[in-house]
């Protein structure tokens, strides 16, 4: 991830921007309550206090809850995402436009329930739909058993670490949102999460079925044809 830069333009004419990169903007000491790990800690968390004194995904969301504590889910917002490579715009919600930053956030946030989507967040697609997902995700995944083979491990060309991961994911999800609760005024932000907290407990039982409707669009011949000399 490089570079990625969210501007909103909310109903009311006024506008902010918020890099994807850009830190809390506080000293630890000076972080915000609800950013302790030991508050409202998910129950998967794997980190201890003494080393990990915050939640590194809370830590991600400071200057997101700082812009959008009290606006509300449905508020109409126009946002344009600044890319190296491209400049994306969207007319949406609050919720919709804050969730694609939140996902954003998240996936490359030091938390180690998110360590399978970090390669998702290095090539950020803004908005993407629930099929572009699951394709980024099993793709994304697929290449990763792709690299563990050859360095002699052990693949998963099941997918069955990818559901786990999803399924982890949803504790991880139920956790910061009761952090969320502590930290906003507005439902904006929590609505925002509670989408990517759907589409969470949506993808593991449903990659099977949208991959055999992702099935059709590849020629089953493909595999049999020689390269294009």
């Amino acid at each position: 991830m490089h570079n990625v830069l969210y501007h909103f333009r909310f109903a009311d004419g006024h506008t902010a921007s918020c890099a994807a990169d850009a830190g809390p903007g506080a000293a630890p000491a000076d972080l915000p309550a609800w950013t302790a790990l030991e508050f409202q800690q998910c129950a998967n968390c794997p980190l201890q206090p003494g080393s990990t004194p915050h939640c590194p995904m809370a830590v991600s969301f400071v200057p997101l809850v700082a812009m959008v504590g009290a606006l509300r889910s449905y508020d109409k917002v126009e946002v344009r995402v600044d890319m190296p490579e491209r400049t994306v715009s969207k007319d949406t919600t609050v919720q919709r436009g804050i969730g694609a930053l939140m996902g954003l956030l998240s996936a490359s946030s030091a938390c180690p329930r998110v360590d399978f989507l970090r390669p998702m967040a290095q090539f950020h697609l803004p908005f993407a739909s629930e099929e572009e997902t699951i394709y980024r995700a099993t793709s994304t995944y697929l290449l990763a058993q792709y690299f563990i083979e050859r360095e002699g491990g052990i693949p998963d060309w099941e997918l069955d670490g990818l559901k786990a991961s999803y399924l982890a994911l949803q504790t991880v999800n139920a956790g910061m949102a009761a952090r969320l609760k502590h930290a906003i005024t507005g439902d904006g932000a929590i609505n925002a999460f509670l989408l990517l907290d759907l589409l969470a407990k949506v993808l593991p039982f449903s990659i099977d079925e949208q991959l055999d409707e992702i099935k059709g669009k590849f020629r089953p011949s493909a595999a049999r044809e020689p390269p294009l000399a």
